[in-house]
């Protein structure tokens, strides 16, 4: 990633939540923030992903935000007041937060985030008084030091968000990251994404996987870490999480995509899933 810059996967995940805003009715994530953040310099990505054909990845996008975020609000709900954004790229919720007890700490590394705080600066967002960053280099610091020293209690529940990171880790840094959350007090809970090992895909998701692949390995991000179901539940369950579920397409379409007017949907080209886990 270059210096002073987002990373440029994290910018595309922002165009398509984008573009849902203008595209998509009703929206299955509403963000007033997203458009602002981006600014006028992005209306050819923007145009592009509102085609018809981009509209699986943009629904995609939409519905798992919006599925963390209701598993944050169920947290909060139930007295957590920690929210950690891990890996945050360009997600915005810090910025539409609606919870006046809730914390926010958004980690990633330092060019991404000072690429972040560019772009607010001149879309003219506010930081808000709930939001701390945590600027860290997950190969010398590790994520509770960090946390630490961003004033984040560890003797309290906390709700973690992770986006779009998984695949592009690996394995002894997701397990790091897995045991640091795991050591917080029972009722802590991560919410993420994952991608379904490749060789147990069929030949026509194998290939849109496969474009995919090279598509975020050209911008310098490549994938390189996958799992089945079975695979994750059980790393879970190795590092601690006792309360496991996990949804792909099937369940996020009857949470958010019933009886839509337009028809947007999540196809079947199922390349992963969410899974929420709770200490």
């Amino acid at each position: 990633m270059e210096h002073g810059r987002a990373s440029k996967t994290a910018l595309r995940v922002a165009i398509r939540r984008a573009a849902h805003q203008i595209t998509d009715d009703p929206r299955i994530l509403n963000d007033p923030i997203a458009l602002p953040l981006l600014g006028p310099g992005f209306a050819r990505d923007l145009d592009r992903a509102s085609h018809k054909v981009a509209r699986d990845f943009r629904a995609f996008m939409a519905a798992r935000s919006r599925y963390v975020e209701d598993r944050l609000a169920e947290a909060v709900a139930a007295g957590v007041t920690q929210y950690v954004v891990l890996g945050a790229g360009l997600d915005t919720f810090a910025y539409r937060n609606p919870f006046p007890s809730l914390r926010v700490f958004e980690v990633d590394f330092p060019a991404t985030q000072e690429g972040k705080r560019s772009m607010l600066r001149e879309a003219g967002i506010a930081l808000p008084g709930s939001l701390t960053f945590v600027p860290l280099d997950f190969e010398h610091k590790a994520l509770a030091d960090g946390l630490a020293e961003a004033g984040f209690d560890h003797h309290k529940r906390a709700f973690f968000g992770w986006l779009g990171v998984v695949p592009y880790l690996t394995l002894d840094a997701f397990r790091a990251t897995l045991n640091a959350i795991a050591q917080l007090p029972a009722g802590t809970a991560v919410s993420f994404d994952y991608a379904y090992s490749p060789d147990t895909l069929s030949p026509p998701r194998r290939k849109v996987f496969d474009g995919l692949s090279q598509r975020v390995a050209a911008a310098g991000e490549p994938f390189q870490l996958f799992f089945t179901p079975e695979e994750l539940e059980s790393e879970l369950t190795r590092a601690g999480f006792h309360r496991i579920v996990q949804a792909g397409s099937e369940q996020l379409n009857q949470l958010y995509f019933q009886d839509r007017a337009d028809g947007l949907t999540l196809s079947s080209t199922d390349l992963g899933s969410l899974a929420t886990a709770w200490v």
